[in-house]
């Protein structure tokens, strides 16, 4: 960040350099893609790692973060540090500034990023000189000029930025002033750092006197107040006060019940006293504690669970990282697992740190934890407002918490000791993040425990092939599931939709699937999910005439229909577009709309079926700030019978009265061109038809499919996971893909096609000259188109390293215009 006009001073020094620290700059363009060496200067010689300091970086002064001491370099002149910069303490913890350097070493990501990541949005922005006065700043003051005199004025209710004051000649004149009275005692100055917009909120409390305590004792003795007496709400104010909690009351609240005069009063009267306190948005504040959708707790461990309890234990214990793979059936009890494990981390006095994939699934397992656990959780994710985040933050650093549960953000967590880390649902897509820095929170999540002395959980009915190959291998600890501790396996079938059309049927919803929904016993608390993973209406909107069909002007990727707002969206770059009443390209008013999404499933069933109540759960339902705990809470609680949703509703939902899953299109992502395409779609049908059967009654699962045979729907519906995981390991193996091998993913984007497709084949060729000539086994693939080609205006190009060590290619990172995904979740 540049400071802009208001410069510190610098001293030269030709002393000899006693101590250098490597730092982080945070700045524009190519400056915070490394770090940079800078000299301690004798008074800062406290610094810390983690303190946030100024620097000279070229010609300007730029905001840097201390990673840690370092030797001066030889033969080379350092520039000092400018000036510590002042905040609460330093902004990230030892542990959590390893974690920092691992993630930008092993992504390629510029160290000054990762440091923003790790930290709540808006806090690097906010940095500003601060006067205050000093202790005894009166003594001479009289001597000053008048100019001089209005400044100590200026700072007697508290401290001010200096771009808030005012002087006579000015704001150079207003920094010289400044200077002179700092150096003759009568202010300090200092460079502080905060939360722009999202800094702490504080808030008034009132507490009694002695002399309250007092008055109020003869009052309810009978007795009289020398003086005035007090009126009839002083009187009940004061009794309210002398009888609630020594810390007092908010203002506000009891102002309202008696009034701010009343308050005043007694304040006046020196029987109460009032103060400034931090009050801290904590998201979980108003939300009970207490289980949903009726799960019991407590119940006993079967041996598998014990086992896996007993194994996590003694991890936690003697600090062993080697990661445990939960690999069970859905519903098969990981939670309990979890639980107790937590709790013998917390025992020891360490903390833990549990990671979900999606929003929507914090809030069950913070609602089992609070249940069973008397422990301070914090929640982490980007669905909280800016203000909740950085409380939170500051919550977890200042050691306030015992246990986080969030999505991927929270790996990032300033947590200074942790003795557990759990990552649910490892499997999943969502911990792999698409912006720099793309990191991958499961594996992220690893080296942290590696880093601190950890235990570290993964669990998953449906573990990713990477994992089950680890554990094959040995590098992790594998225990099985293999039943539910209540509840049983539902009945899996399968639909062929060929067949379906045959009859036809041109609705979302086949014949067997109807049946199932209008038999759902309502009585008896029946409740079914619906999954398609597509959001909207139709997912083609098209001409009957010509053909055409309406596609996004930036990705040239199909519009999807939106009922909701009557809009067309585009789903890779999220631009929306109204809905054309003839089309573009011959005029036709006879526009169709083909395919269908989570929106038209909800249609569909509450056409059909009336009497059910039907919610949806999908991104666009996410994006509303506690639009998904209202959904989910409102499923668990028996509020909806049926539950329409993408992907999302197949992770973590945990309600006993599920009797019926349907998948609508098992098909979405069967095909895509991508080596992960079955395994995605076999966790999605096996994650999703795991939510039916967790109670007392029987669950059924219908899977709808144009591939009924094919080898992914074939494992979920014959519960043959391992032939599917030995098919896709040998796959895995014989294209070096991981875990037999890392990738990279290395990826150009620009407005002219022609000027891509080049870059991108001068790119590939520079690539295997490298290899060659440094005897790497890395192979070059490409360049290709992306599966999205265009997105966003520009023209995108792969190219992807396969090997032990491809990183090794490319020397540090690559500039613009080439963005690199190290261990891609997808090579589309």
């Amino acid at each position: 960040m540049v400071l802009g006009e208001v410069l510190l001073a610098q001293r030269e020094t030709e002393e000899a350099i006693d101590r250098a620290v490597e730092v982080a700059i945070d700045a524009a363009g190519g400056g915070g893609a490394r770090t940079y060496t800078y000299s301690v200067p004798p008074e800062l010689n406290d610094l810390v790692p983690g303190e946030a300091v100024l620097v000279e970086f070229g010609r300007r002064q730029a905001l840097a973060v201390v990673l840690g001491d370092t030797s001066p370099p030889d033969g080379i002149s350092l520039k000092p540090i400018a000036a510590r910069v002042r905040t609460d303490g330093p902004l990230l913890p030892p542990l959590g500034l390893a974690l920092a350097r691992w993630i930008a070493d092993h992504y390629l990501a510029p160290p000054a990023i990762v440091i923003r990541a790790m930290l709540p949005p808006g806090l690097l922005e906010r940095l500003d000189l601060v006067a205050e006065l000093s202790v005894g700043a009166g003594a001479g003051a009289t001597r000053l000029p008048p100019a001089d005199a209005d400044l100590l004025a200026q700072l007697e209710r508290g401290p001010r930025a200096v771009r808030a004051m005012v002087a006579p000649d000015g704001r150079a004149g207003l920094i010289r002033r400044l200077r002179t009275l700092e150096e003759a005692g009568h202010v300090t100055l200092d460079w502080t750092l905060s939360v722009a917009g999202a800094g702490p909120r504080y808030e008034r409390w009132i507490a009694p006197t002695d002399e309250g305590r007092s008055a109020s004792a003869v009052l309810a003795a009978g007795g009289r107040l020398t003086g005035r007496q007090l009126g009839p709400r002083q009187l009940t104010a004061l009794e309210e006060l002398v009888t609630a909690p020594a810390e007092g009351l908010p203002t506000g609240d009891l102002a309202e019940r008696h009034g701010h005069g009343a308050l005043a009063g007694l304040v006046r009267r020196g029987l109460a006293t009032v103060d400034v306190r931090e009050r801290a948005r904590m998201p979980l504040a108003t939300r009970p504690v207490g289980l949903r959708g009726g799960r019991p707790a407590g119940a006993p461990l079967t041996g598998p669970q014990a086992r896996a309890v007993d194994l996590a234990t003694e991890a936690i214990r003697v600090g062993d990282p080697t990661p445990l793979l939960l690999d069970g059936v859905t519903g098969g009890g990981k939670t309990a697992i979890y639980v107790e494990a937590i709790a013998a981390s917390l025992e020891l006095g360490r903390r833990a740190l549990v990671l979900v994939p999606e929003i929507a699934m914090a809030m069950p397992l913070v609602d089992r934890l609070r249940a069973d656990l008397s422990a301070r959780v914090a929640l982490v994710h980007s669905g909280l407002g800016d203000g909740e985040r950085a409380d939170e933050w500051r919550r977890i650093r200042n050691g306030d918490v015992d246990i986080v549960v969030g999505t991927r953000l929270a790996v990032l967590a300033p947590l200074a000791d942790i003795g557990l880390v759990i990552v649910d649902e490892e499997h999943e897509g969502a911990y792999k993040s698409d912006r720099t820095p793309r990191l991958q929170a499961r594996d992220a999540a690893l080296r942290l425990a590696e880093i601190a002395g950890a235990a570290a959980i993964l669990g998953s009915a449906t573990p990713s092939v990477d994992s089950i190959g680890r554990a094959r291998a040995g590098t992790y600890r594998r225990v099985v599931l293999p039943s539910r501790p209540v509840g049983s396996r539902p009945a899996i079938e399968v639909v062929d939709l060929r067949a379906e059309l045959r009859e036809g049927n041109r609705g979302l919803l086949s014949a067997e699937l109807a049946r199932a929904l209008a038999a759902l016993d309502l009585n008896a608390g029946d409740q079914a999910i619906l999954v398609i993973n597509r959001r909207g209406t139709a997912s083609v909107v098209l001409c009957r005439d010509c053909g055409h069909v309406q596609a996004c002007p930036d990705c040239e990727r199909p519009l999807v229909y939106h009922q909701a707002g009557g809009t067309l969206r585009c789903h890779h770059c999220g631009r929306a577009t109204p809905i054309a009443s003839r089309c573009p390209a011959c005029g036709s008013p006879r526009i169709r709309y083909l395919g269908g999404g989570t929106e038209r499933v909800e249609r569909e069933v509450r056409e059909q079926f009336p009497a059910l109540r039907v919610g949806r759960l999908d991104r666009d339902v996410v994006e509303r700030r506690g639009a998904a705990e209202r959904v989910i809470d409102a499923f668990a609680d028996r509020r909806l019978d049926v539950l329409v949703g993408t992907s999302l509703v197949a992770k973590g939902i945990d309600v006993p009265n599920v009797t019926l899953v349907g998948v609508v299109s098992a098909d979405v992502a069967l095909n895509l061109p991508d080596e992960r395409a079955a395994e995605r779609t076999y966790q999605l049908l096996a994650q999703a038809a795991g939510r039916a059967g967790r109670g007392e009654r029987p669950g059924r699962a219908i899977i709808q499919s144009y591939q009924p045979d094919h080898p992914a729907i074939r494992a979920v519906a014959e519960d043959d996971a391992e032939t599917f995981y030995d098919a896709e390991l040998d796959l895995r193996r014989r294209f070096g893909s991981p875990p037999f091998g890392r990738l990279v993913k290395l990826t150009v984007g620009m407005t002219d096609k022609a000027e891509a497709e080049r870059a991108a084949a001068a790119m590939a060729d520079e690539l295997r000259h490298r290899a060659a000539e440094r005897g790497l086994s890395v192979a070059v693939v490409g360049p290709a188109p992306a599966y999205v080609a265009r997105r966003s205006d520009r023209w995108r190009w792969n190219v992807v390293l396969r090997g032990d060590d491809p990183v090794a290619l490319l020397d540090g990172g690559l500039d613009a215009p080439w963005s690199v995904d190290v261990d891609p979740e997808s090579l589309l």
